[in-house]
């Protein structure tokens, strides 16, 4: 029951509302909002979902529908680009002047009148600064730097676009270099502006980790841009990735005003791609100026190294030729005198060796006649008993072939059919199993007494 309530209909409700609002803000105000979500139609309109999320949380507050029409639009967008550097696009805060308006049929909506682009450049910068102080509070923002750089740096992996102009002019500039250095490029493409930047360059560092032995170098360039593509790298998350890989990481985002974050976390910072195809090339220079020098120093030292060989050479071989004539002269006594000594001794033993040699003789031809005379009664023994021996082998090889002829006559196909089995043949061949034949095939039983055809069903 209403009971004494009054009682409007909802045309009426909505009228009232409308004048309230209208009558609360008569000129507009001025509103911060973060832009969740745009659309421009084919008139021009821009239709945007406005929201307020909590401090430092993704919790969303407070949502509102919001329009710019197409006339202020055209004014709008292209003045805070140019001041702000960014692109007018969801994701990014703005302070705007909007009238508050509802409808009876449609309901609540802002219309925006103005924008201030000072409070995004603001914010922007706000939450950049943000970003360093959460890398340096969590004690990684130094991280890439303080790995060492490769003295020869020719195996590089490189994040960009393949149709980007900047990856263009970094692989002509390593290719042309005047120092003929042979360098080993691997692209890992990815997006190097739009939403997509911060998830398709993780993925690249991801895959460059899993086979970073194979590179010396990871460099990030693009080719230039507006302040607006650049904020695109004033992301923790790319940053965080970059602090924590385990190669010097050498950024060429391409801009002279400002750097980007990933700029100051990155090993070393060049403003171009062609910058940092030039600071590879400088530090191969210096590698191989380096060993040049260290060439020339080893030439230098070995051909001091030669002459003092030379010079000990000589003075050795002098002292030897000195040495061996002394040696010469006192070797030629010792053997005179060794000879005379032997001479001496082999007079001596000569008749004695000689009875000795007689002696071994008469022993020998002894022992070979009893030795003769053994094998010679040996042999007679065997040849009496070789006809005895002969006769049991005989017997025993007749004996064989008899039990080998039963087994023959047993095993004969024809002695085999008497005892009442039969063969069957197809095809002239045995069969072993129903398989070898097919329905309606003939084949032949041979019994003991004749051959039998069928035909198989």
């Amino acid at each position: 029951m209403a009971g004494e309530t009054s009682k409007i209909t909802l045309l009426e409700l909505n009228k009232r509302l409308k004048e309230g609002i209208q009558s609360l803000f008569p000129s507009g105000i001025w509103v911060i909002a973060e832009i969740c979500d745009m659309n421009t139609n084919q008139s021009g309109h821009c239709y945007l979902e406005l929201i307020e999320k909590a401090e430092g949380s993704e919790n969303i507050l407070a949502k509102s529908r919001a329009t710019i029409w197409s006339f202020t639009y055209r004014i709008l967008k292209p003045y805070f680009e140019s001041v702000t550097g960014q692109r007018f696009s969801p994701g990014i805060k703005i302070l705007i002047l909007v009238s508050v308006e509802f409808h009876e049929l449609y309901g609540f909506s802002l219309n925006i009148k103005d924008i201030d682009p000072n409070y995004t450049v603001g914010d922007l910068a706000r939450r950049k600064q943000e970003i360093i102080n959460r890398l340096v509070d969590e004690g990684v923002f130094e991280l890439n730097k303080e790995l060492q750089l490769p003295d020869i740096c020719r195996r590089i992996a490189v994040i960009s676009s393949e149709t980007a102009a900047g990856y263009g002019d970094f692989a002509k500039q390593l290719k042309n270099n005047n120092r003929g250095f042979k360098f080993k490029v691997k692209l890992f493409q990815a997006f190097m502006q739009g939403n997509d930047t911060e998830r398709s360059v993780i993925q690249a560092l991801e895959q460059i980790y899993e086979s970073y032995t194979n590179f010396d170098v990871v460099v990030i360039i693009r080719g230039g841009g507006s302040q607006a593509e650049l904020n695109y790298f004033n992301n923790y998350n790319i940053a965080f990735h970059i602090t924590q890989f385990p190669l010097p990481v050498l950024s060429g985002i391409g801009h002279d005003r400002d750097q980007t974050i990933v700029d100051m976390v990155a090993h070393t910072s060049l403003k171009t791609p062609t910058a940092v195809a030039e600071f590879i090339i400088s530090m191969m220079t210096e590698t191989a100026d380096y060993l040049d020098s260290l060439r020339e120093q080893v030439i230098q030292l070995s051909a001091e190294m030669v002459e003092n060989y030379k010079d000990n050479l000589n003075h050795l071989s002098t002292s030897i030729r000195n040495l061996n004539k002394m040696q010469v002269s006192s070797l030629r006594n010792s053997y005179a005198l060794l000879e005379t000594h032997f001479d001496q001794r082999l007079k001596n033993l000569l008749p004695k060796r000689k009875s000795a040699l007689n002696h071994l003789q008469h022993q020998f031809v002894a022992r070979l006649k009893y030795n003769l005379m053994l094998h010679q009664v040996q042999l007679k023994r065997t040849e009496q008993k070789l006809p005895a021996a002969a006769k049991s082998v005989l017997r025993n090889e007749k004996s064989k072939v008899q039990v080998a002829d039963s087994l023959i006559s047993a095993y004969n196909p024809a002695n085999i059919l008497k005892r009442g089995y039969s063969i069957t043949y197809y095809k002239g061949k045995a069969v072993y199993s129903p398989s070898e034949v097919q329905p309606g095939e003939t084949i032949d039983t041979r019994l003991k007494d004749g051959c039998i055809s069928s035909i198989v069903k």
